[in-house]
């Protein structure tokens, strides 16, 4: 898949929720591998702000970016718009440090985007597939996230705020796809013992009784009901039977939920990194939600940085053992991988599960069990060898050997029960049935050895 962004800019105005001021956002074209990146207009030189977790400084009402003393207040409904429609890369101007709340939903950003268009770009994107569950939990609050593998960007809440008003709530969304029809009208919500925290507080200032949905969960006062009426500039203010207040009908009965989720989308998109995976989210904030963020964004990091490589360990093999033995000529016990996952023409894929029971471990060591690592640079090579005489019609009638090792580092040990993930990679290609390849080891998401090896196949028949 290509990157995508937008065709033409779009713009919208309105006012800030908690700042209150007026704010015009325009949503920009960028370039591939830009992300997606604020741009504060009404600031000397313009700064930018990208959206990025690694910026965010406060989450206790909305999710707040600072980049060198440049803020973008409630940034999560402008980011879910544009992940909800599958945007890569948008410039998102603002004259303001806050965006519009329009309704206080995502449908306004996601319809002027529509209205724009997309265009799709010549460089491929870039997605992260998860791999193995990844898992954060808030101990003070039991908010927890966590993601598991999938074939698509699948999401589902629970949201459960102890109030009898609103229940235990849950929303999903399957696909992308259904973002712009099923969550991108559901509006942000707030409890009246909360809405008069932030009147005090002197935020919501820009809040009124069609951008945000008011759970009763106390007794409504006349102090209170005056401070309302005065806050929402109304003579009627009252509870309906469903409790909430008046001049406002759901648009969902599980409408809150659906706005979490809303919400999870647009703080997850401070990963900075598309990524497939089914995200569980039960009782969400935006401090989760980024704290989430972060540590997505840090393990994606890690292991690009580290090469891991990206498959399932438990899904069909491309060959399995004896498959193996019909192109290596090695045989037990010297026979040192258990499956190839993957192989293409310029890299493999290989795995051995070490148990217990491997030959080795009787003299080395005893009482402490640890694989040489010798033997590891001769799995990594055997899971080359794979590769290089694939390239052949009849690999049983070659043999394998040793050129050259070079830069052979050990890194941790590996002992019984550790399930070992070999990467080979062409460095240059083959020719006259000479090899060079990177080779390294993994174990879960540790590096345990690497080398550059070359090695050789000669006819023996």
């Amino acid at each position: 898949m290509n990157q995508k962004t937008l065709a033409q800019p779009v713009s919208l105005s309105g006012i800030g929720l908690h700042t209150g001021k007026k704010v015009t956002i325009t949503f920009c074209p960028a370039e591939p591998n830009t992300g997606f990146v604020f741009r504060r207009v009404d600031l000397a030189g313009t700064p930018e702000v990208p959206a990025l977790s690694k910026y965010v400084t406060r989450t206790q009402r909305s999710t707040v970016l600072d980049k060198d003393g440049v803020e973008i207040h409630t940034s999560e409904h402008v980011l879910a718009a544009l992940t909800g429609l599958d945007y890569d890369n948008a410039i998102i101007e603002l004259d303001a440090s806050e965006p519009p709340i329009m309704d206080g939903s995502a449908i306004a950003f996601v319809e002027a985007l529509q209205k724009g268009g997309s265009v799709e770009q010549e460089e491929k994107r870039d997605v992260y597939e998860v791999v193995d569950p990844i898992h954060f939990k808030d101990e003070k609050t039991g908010s927890e996230v966590i993601v598991l593998p999938s074939e698509t960007y699948e999401l589902s809440v629970l949201v459960d705020f102890g109030t009898n008003v609103l229940g235990t709530q849950n929303a999903s969304m399957n696909s992308l796809q259904e973002f712009a029809t099923e969550i991108a009208d559901a509006r942000t919500f707030s409890f009246l013992h909360d809405i008069e925290t932030l009147l005090d507080e002197g935020l919501i200032k820009g809040g009124d009784l069609n951008n945000a949905i008011v759970y009763v969960d106390k007794e409504l006062s006349d102090s209170t009901l005056e401070k309302l009426k005065k806050a929402f500039n109304r003579d009627d203010i009252k509870v309906t039977p469903n409790g909430i207040l008046n001049n406002l009908e759901l648009k969902h009965s599980n409408e809150a939920a659906r706005h979490k989720l809303l919400d999870v989308i647009g703080d997850l998109a401070l990963v900075g990194t598309k990524f497939k995976g089914r995200i569980i989210a039960c009782k969400p904030g935006h401090f989760v939600n980024t704290e989430f963020a972060k540590l997505l964004h840090k393990k994606i990091k890690e292991e690009r940085r580290s090469g891991r490589p990206k498959v399932d360990v438990n899904a069909e093999p491309l060959m399995d053992t004896v498959k193996i033995m019909e192109i290596l000529p090695h045989r037990p016990p010297f026979l040192l991988i258990d499956r190839i996952l993957e192989l293409s023409d310029s890299h493999v894929i290989g795995l051995k599960n070490v148990t217990m029971n491997e030959s080795f471990f009787v003299g080395h060591f005893p009482g402490a069990p640890v694989m040489p690592g010798v033997l590891q640079v001769e799995a990594m090579a055997q899971t080359g060898g794979i590769l290089v005489l694939s390239t052949v019609s009849d690999p049983e009638n070659y043999l394998t050997f040793f050129m050259k090792m070079d830069n052979v580092r050990f890194k941790h040990q590996v002992n019984p029960g550790d399930t070992l993930v070999f990467k080979c990679e062409l460095v240059t290609p083959i020719r006259r049935g000479i090899c060079h390849m990177r080779a390294t080891a993994f174990v879960g998401d540790k590096l345990v050895s690497e080398a550059e090896l070359m090695a050789q196949i000669v006819k023996t028949k």
